[in-house]
């Protein structure tokens, strides 16, 4: 095996893109193994690789890590994105949990029924504008600083320009009304590995469409 991380997951965003995230931003090459079917998750399954029979799976450092969370604490405190104490990990995980609050709402909506769609679009629109973007103007106006957290790139920046560029998917203008936020994503972006990332040909995964979709609901749900 290469010393490379190993994703298992399918060839789409979902709750691997996070992950995949803070290893760019941190620099870090990784390698992808897709799952085409649900045979490809059923071995997985059954031989001992998922420890609660879910993915995403991370093969790293000798481990075969699950859980979402718990692969982006690992990532994030090897690769120095989880601030230089206490304090400001604990602030991180704050931000960070509502960003994942906001990025699920973003995620799912492209497997609602469609006489959900609008509703949960709605819905999904109204809590990034009005509950979580306001959050996070008002740290970066309060903490004065070009990162959310201290003076260094966190997983709470990472984090946060992955969902912004998400929720741009779906209304462009969306920060309109956050001037700071607009400053943090140029920003943000401009960081060396993320903008190699942010390239066409990147391992960087575009918004699902209906094949993805429909191969998803086959894998998990069939």
């Amino acid at each position: 095996m290469s010393g490379k991380p190993k994703l298992h997951y399918f060839n789409g965003r979902g709750r691997m893109e996070t992950i995949r995230w803070l290893l760019a931003a941190a620099g870090v090459e990784f390698e992808e193994s897709y799952l085409e079917k649900k045979e490809d998750l059923t071995k997985l399954q059954k031989d001992g690789s998922l420890l609660f029979q879910q993915v995403p799976m991370v093969e790293m450092d000798g481990m075969k890590l699950v859980q979402t969370r718990a692969i982006c604490n690992y990532i994030s405190t090897k690769y120095n994105l989880y601030g230089k104490d206490l304090k400001e990990r604990t602030l991180i995980d704050v931000y960070v949990e509502g960003l994942f609050d906001l990025n699920e709402l973003l995620m799912i909506y492209e497997i609602q029924p469609a006489d959900k769609k609008e509703q949960h679009f709605a819905n999904m629109m109204d809590k990034a504008e009005n509950r979580y973007f306001p959050v996070f103007e008002k740290v970066l106006k309060d903490h004065g600083k070009d990162f959310l957290v201290g003076n260094q790139l966190s997983r709470a920046d990472v984090q946060l320009l992955e969902v912004i560029l998400m929720a741009e998917e779906y209304k462009t203008d969306i920060l309109a009304k956050f001037p700071l936020l607009q400053s943090f994503k140029a920003r943000i972006s401009n960081i060396p590995t993320i903008k190699k990332f942010l390239q066409p040909g990147s391992q960087r995964k575009p918004p699902s469409d209906e094949d993805t979709v429909d191969k998803v609901m086959k894998i998990f749900y069939s």
